[in-house]
């Protein structure tokens, strides 16, 4: 008997939960995917589909749980670059690994009500770690436009953001998402419908061709953070801004992301945390006005 000259891999059937927004494409028909980068915690996927998320982080537990994740039960089973991939009809299957969720978690938990006068001053943010567009022009249009409510601004300084920086998830999508999370769960906390509205246009102008202007996983997780799903380390901060928790060991986890990523979410969530504090307080003079 003859022996073939590449041997046939086992396949290692494995269980983990998945994020709920993974749902429809994991859920969804069989599809193709490519292996664009493996680490020794994880890997990402990108499938073949018009969905978003169309990249699927597995991961295992020592690494950061993105929006995007599915989290493997034990260890990641060997699989390197090149391997045939494919996702769809409940399972994640790649070289020799087969993945099926069991469980799922919602990526976008909300806050419940907060007083917009209770929420802390930007400056409750700083000092943890250097934003890797720090004085960037840019950003302080965003800043500006934003807090003031001057969308043609924001949008301007949104779409030279996009895919600005290096790295998998450049810096200038690390801080659109962070705005566009906390003007999500901010905004509906505080009841701020300017700020709703800002995160609406927002989400669609870095969302509209976001995968030819930046990496695919930095595309699909602006698409996560326009609809308000983010990873445990910016949540633990937005519940630490609206006094559900320490806000502290928040931020030091926070600043531990990536080379530059947790700095730049921070100053994303920085803006979008002083453009609650201006629409909502404008909105009050508003209606005191009216009175």
């Amino acid at each position: 008997m003859t022996v073939g000259t590449h041997a046939r891999r086992v396949r290692t059937h494995v269980t983990g939960a998945a994020s709920a927004a993974v749902r429809p494409v994991l859920e969804g028909s069989r599809r193709p995917a490519r292996a664009l980068a493996v680490f020794p915690a994880g890997l990402y996927l990108e499938v073949r589909t018009d969905l978003e998320p169309s990249v699927i982080a597995v991961v295992t537990g020592a690494a950061t749980r993105l929006p995007n994740a599915v989290l493997l039960a034990g260890a990641l089973p060997s699989v390197t670059m090149g391997d045939e991939a494919f996702v769809g009809d409940g399972t994640v299957d790649v070289g020799g690994l087969s993945l099926r969720a069991r469980r799922w978690w919602d990526p976008s938990p909300p806050l419940g009500e907060v007083d917009p006068a209770a929420l802390p001053p930007a400056s409750a943010l700083a000092g943890h770690g250097t934003p890797g567009l720090a004085g960037n022009d840019a950003i302080e249009l965003l800043a500006a436009g934003c807090a003031s409510g001057r969308l043609l601004g924001a949008v301007t300084a949104a779409e030279r953001l996009v895919g600005l920086g290096p790295g998998l998830t450049p810096s200038g999508d690390d801080v659109l998402a962070g705005l566009l999370v906390t003007l999500r769960h901010l905004g509906t906390a505080t009841g701020a419908t300017r700020a709703l509205d800002l995160a609406g246009w927002l989400g669609a102008t870095v969302t509209f061709d976001a995968r030819t202007r930046t990496t695919p996983i930095s595309a699909t997780l602006l698409h996560c953070a326009a609809r308000g799903e983010a990873c445990p380390e910016v949540l633990a901060v937005l519940r630490g801004l609206a006094g559900r928790q320490p806000l502290e060991p928040a931020l030091r986890r926070l600043s531990g992301l990536g080379h530059t990523s947790g700095a730049d979410l921070a100053q994303g969530i920085a803006i979008g945390l002083e453009t609650v504090r201006a629409l909502s307080g404008q909105a009050v003079a508003a209606r005191r006005g009216r009175g």
